[in-house]
């Protein structure tokens, strides 16, 4: 019997911007190399499984896999299940969808026109920057720091952060996930705007990838001195994502 994915576009308002993303759901699970064979077939940034709790409606089990690893913590492909189980009125319009991954309880709710995720706070801790990133980066950098996830990189402005044109197979044997690379905004419309590559996990440049925010907002909310935020990821495609900092956790809204 056949298994359906369901190719989303997520943290977008129209088709062909954002993060496309892969949603299975699953009746019960699937052997490991079975789910990162379909990710690889996929070959989006991410292909995400989800499986019910049984006797808990709005409950799921939560997997993501990029072609190449499975990943601890991933924005868009949530954003994108928690769309479909409403879209396939698996879960009631108004209800909140727990999600149990390897980041712990996540959840996703309705807020006006926006789908908004509440995740973990991840923030970076300044650090020196790895032997070769400026120069796999091609860039000045600014601050430089870590966190559990990623590493993180601050550059002056927005014409920088845009021109950059990375060297992936040498930012591969220097940073071993991926990098978050940000600066202020030059527009009103957002406070920040940032690039994430992951040439380690298999995907050179994630056109918008929420969990970055998760180490974005405490960085700008320190230094723009503001909870509520909105951000702009500047790939090729682009997203916007809606930034809500509640301190430990970190509120990730989308369309």
């Amino acid at each position: 019997m056949g298994v359906t994915i369901i190719q989303v576009d997520a943290f977008s308002d129209r088709p062909f911007s954002g993060n496309p993303a892969g949603v299975c759901i699953l009746s019960e699970p699937r052997p490991e190399k079975w789910m990162q064979d379909v990710a690889c077939e996929m070959n989006l940034s991410e292909t995400c499984y989800l499986v019910p709790v049984d006797g808990e409606a709005a409950r799921f089990d939560l997997r993501w896999f990029t072609p190449a690893i499975e990943v601890d913590l991933c924005g868009h492909a949530t954003l994108a299940s928690a769309h479909v189980l409403w879209e396939q009125g698996r879960v009631a319009e108004g209800a909140t969808i727990a999600f149990d991954t390897r980041s712990g309880r996540l959840e996703a709710s309705r807020s006006g026109d926006w789908i908004e995720l509440d995740f973990p706070s991840d923030p970076p801790v300044e650090a020196e920057a790895a032997p070769g990133l400026a120069e796999a980066l091609g860039a000045t950098l600014e601050w430089v720091g870590r966190s559990k996830l990623y590493d993180f990189v601050e550059v002056a402005d927005e014409a920088a952060l845009r021109s950059l044109d990375p060297d992936f197979a040498a930012l591969r044997e220097v940073v071993p996930v991926g990098v978050v690379v940000t600066c202020r905004s030059d527009s009103e419309e957002f406070d920040f705007v940032s690039r994430f590559f992951g040439p380690g996990a298999g995907i050179d440049e994630d056109p918008v990838t929420g969990s970055a925010h998760c180490l974005l907002s405490p960085f700008w909310r320190d230094r723009l001195d503001r909870n509520d935020m909105l951000a702009y990821q500047a790939s090729a495609r682009g997203g916007v994502v809606r930034v809500r900092d509640r301190g430990s956790r970190v509120l990730l809204g989308g369309h």
